[in-house]
């Protein structure tokens, strides 16, 4: 991702709860999510088990062009990124920054595309699926993650994303496995 200089954002949400895991303030009883977004391209997200820099690091450098412009907010997770990508900018949140144009360049500075990817995945979860285990979160994300790397504004109409789809289960099996819990009919 963000080959030739693109632009990517990288952030973290939290949804859902860990198993066995009682509801607190915060988000460590939550499900961590890393989700890294090309502007004007494709998303990748993955279930982390925490959104530490052990976690993280690893992910962004095995998935991001070394030349990509990376923009995160200030968590010191992504500190030293400016080190290993061509350039890293931040915003910082905790002072009510959302975005600031940069006045040489004129890039909008900030995750705001990343975030508009959460509040889409978060209306579907919770308005459409309702419910998702832990154990099945990392497929939800990569529906997720399809539509929004499939989507008209990138050029992709109806007709070619099922096919893209259609052409995913090539050479899959698909199999249902009863849980000790179904009743048969």
């Amino acid at each position: 991702m963000g080959g030739n200089g693109g632009i990517v954002e990288i952030d973290e949400t939290y949804i859902g709860r860990k198993a066995g895991a009682l509801p607190r303030q915060g988000g460590w009883h939550k499900n961590a999510v890393l989700t890294l977004v090309e502007r004007g391209g494709a998303a990748r997200s993955f279930h982390v088990d925490e959104a530490t820099k052990e976690h993280v690091l690893p992910i962004v450098r095995a998935n991001i062009a070394k030349e990509s412009h990376v923009m995160t907010d200030e968590a010191a997770r992504y500190s030293k990124l400016g080190n290993e990508f061509a350039k890293h900018d931040a915003v910082d949140h905790s002072r009510e920054e959302w975005a600031y144009t940069d006045r040489v360049t004129g890039v909008s500075i900030g995750v705001n595309t990343v975030e508009g990817y959460y509040s889409i995945f978060k209306r579907g979860m919770k308005g459409v699926y309702q419910h998702c285990g832990e154990r099945h979160l990392h497929r939800y994300l990569a529906e997720f993650d399809f539509r929004y790397s499939n989507r008209a504004a990138l050029g992709v109409d109806d007709t070619e994303r099922a096919t893209l789809a259609i052409r995913g289960g090539h050479g899959r099996r698909l199999t249902y496995k009863p849980t000790s819990s179904a009743q048969p009919h």
